[in-house]
């Protein structure tokens, strides 16, 4: 059985030690507009200041949507700030973690298991009609 968690969580720290990447609303939405076929997966990160956030949840329903429009896979995961760990500096300190882009490798280059695996849970989870499954990104 797939433990989606520490998987999502393999597949961003293997992403980010090549610089494939991407933090942020505005970052991601340029290079979904830019290169949307450089993109691998999608991830958006919810708190307690999104329900409160109307621009947000507009930014991720249109995320959502490209996503959906573009064979992306995409997850959600409920700790901004454990995300913003993973990706991020030591501190965790990232100002907009709420969406995060994994892009593909270079041509030629090895491909990453632990996404090859995501694609095929969000493959799954769309079987079973839950469009924008949500993971539990494991503790450190």
């Amino acid at each position: 059985m797939l433990n989606a968690g520490r998987t999502l969580k393999e597949a961003l720290v293997n992403a980010h030690a090549d610089g494939r990447v991407t933090v942020g609303v505005y970052e991601c939405a340029k290079i979904m507009n830019d290169d949307p076929d450089s993109v691998a997966f999608c991830v958006l990160a919810t708190d307690d200041a999104f329900q409160c956030d109307v621009a947000l949840q507009i930014h991720f329903t249109l995320i959502q949507a490209f996503c959906f429009d573009n064979d992306i896979s995409i997850v959600r995961v409920s700790d901004t700030q454990r995300l913003a760990e993973i990706v991020g500096d030591k501190s965790g300190d990232l100002e907009d973690a709420h969406c995060v882009l994994i892009t593909n490798p270079a041509e030629g280059s090895w491909e990453d298991p632990a996404l090859e695996k995501l694609h095929l849970f969000c493959e799954e989870s769309c079987r079973l009609n839950d469009w924008v499954p949500e993971i539990t990104l494991p503790e450190r």
